[in-house]
């Protein structure tokens, strides 16, 4: 029987090698570069790194050439700058490349208004500033880019009802630690947004304190029914800065956002919610405005956005004017309300082949979710007799989670109930006692180009 030859590493061929080495990780590839010289040489191969550059960095060919160093040596560059954020900077990286190609057309306004990415000596000089750590998903998106210049519209979206407007900046890394809350209440907070118009902002809870949670996003809304003044409700938008602009990111460029007239509106829309009754279709989008809404006592503030649309393919005979409008309201604990009136918003649209008719109303409630449905009454243009209704499918309005602060007196129990269906150019409140911090100080003289829409 012959002799069992022995083969040493050396005398292998290097594809096979190669291909075992394209399943290791970074780490176990640097690993082996140690075991012998043979390894050493073929773990710095240029395809594997290439590999490991697109995956971890998003690096492409162009990004290699213009460095003008092999795959290996521009991975140790970035892993130099950014290795700490390895866990979260794909994933970054990739949604800011998402949003800004998805608005680069739609909104340059916005994109012009992005930052330069922050320096991890600005970023260190800013946690000694503020006396806390700043998260490493927040660190590594503001690596990319340290937010937006103080311009309207914001970035992290816009709202516009009537006489009230809200748009949120994503406000830049100095901004926000000037507007760093040591308060009773908001103790630990830094703003990540700022409407110049309403005072509003999210806040990132950057310690466990006063009933929040470490890292979780939120709109701030004062409990006016505490005897502490101090007592801050809380509307949460987000568990970790990741998962809260990711999300966002999402709802963009997937169009869950529509953008009207160059800014995103945060309108959500169910895609089962829609009906077509005959040759007309009706869908629509909702919204809850943190800042016309309380928790106590409770009042939730909602914008309904409706589409109504005549199919092109429709007769000419077909064509109708609505007349009027009929709802039925259901509120989560139960309670049915039924409102009739006139047109929509003070308007009796004229529909025609191929005719969208878009508006856009509001309501509140004393409950965090509700219902409505209902029908619009139509008579064709030809025939006045001829009278017809045309369904509002059922939409549902949820209020974002919330949660109290750990210690809070109750100083009144007696809640009302209201309901509103606007049809005319109502006021509303928004908020402006409220105390939100420093960040009302800014100068409205900063902003570049300011533009407020009334109406949209």
């Amino acid at each position: 029987m012959a002799a069992a030859t022995e083969l040493r590493m050396d005398q292998l061929p290097s594809d096979p090698l190669l291909h075992v080495l394209s399943f290791l990780g970074f780490r176990d590839l640097i690993h082996c570069s140690f075991v012998s010289r043979r390894l050493n040489e073929l773990s710095k191969h240029n395809p594997l790194w290439k590999t490991l550059c697109s995956k971890h960095w998003l690096l492409t060919d162009a990004d290699r050439l213009q460095s003008g160093v092999s795959w290996y040596c521009l991975f140790k560059q970035y892993y130099r700058d950014l290795g700490r954020y390895m866990q979260y900077y794909p994933v970054l990286k990739r949604a800011w490349e998402q949003l800004k190609s998805f608005l680069q057309q739609r909104c340059p306004r916005m994109i012009a208004s992005l930052k330069e990415g922050a320096t991890e000596v600005e970023l260190n000089d800013i946690e000694a500033q503020i006396g806390c750590r700043l998260p490493d998903d927040y660190r590594c998106s503001y690596r990319i880019h340290n937010g937006q210049k103080l311009v309207i519209p914001g970035l992290m979206g816009s709202m516009s009802l009537s006489n009230h407007y809200r748009s949120e900046v994503l406000l830049d890394v100095e901004t926000a630690a000037g507007g760093f809350q040591q308060r009773k209440g908001m103790r630990r907070c830094l703003p990540l947004t700022f409407c110049f118009h309403t005072g509003l902002s999210q806040y990132m809870a950057l310690e466990p304190a006063e009933g929040r949670r470490m890292f979780e996003s939120f709109y701030p809304c004062p409990d006016q029914t505490a005897q502490d003044p101090s007592a801050i409700d809380m509307f949460i938008t987000g568990s970790c800065f990741l998962e809260w602009f990711t999300t966002y990111v999402h709802n963009v460029v997937t169009g869950e956002y529509p953008i009207i007239r160059d800014q995103i509106f945060r309108y959500v829309h169910d895609k089962g919610c829609v009906a077509t009754t005959g040759d007309i279709t009706v869908s629509v989008s909702t919204s809850f405005l943190p800042e016309l809404s309380s928790v106590h006592p409770p009042h939730f503030f909602f914008t309904y956005r409706i589409r109504i649309e005549m199919s092109s393919g429709a007769s000419p005979e077909a064509a109708c004017q609505l007349d009027s409008r009929y709802w039925k309201i259901t509120t989560s604990d139960g309670n049915v309300e039924e409102v009739q009136g006139p047109g929509v918003v003070g308007e009796f649209p004229v529909m025609t082949p191929g005719k969208v008719h878009e508006y856009a109303s509001c309501t509140t409630f004393s409950t965090p979710s509700e219902y409505m449905e209902g029908h619009y009454t139509f008579h064709r243009l030809a025939n006045k007799e001829e009278v017809f209704h045309v369904a509002i499918p059922r939409f549902h309005m949820v209020c974002p989670p919330f949660r109290e602060p750990v210690v809070r007196t109750k100083a009144s129990t007696s809640y009302t109930t209201r309901f509103d269906d606007h049809d005319d150019d109502g006021e509303y409140c928004d908020g402006d006692g409220d105390d939100f911090g420093d960040l009302r100080g800014i100068n409205m003289a900063a902003l570049e180009g300011a533009w407020c829409p009334r109406h949209i």
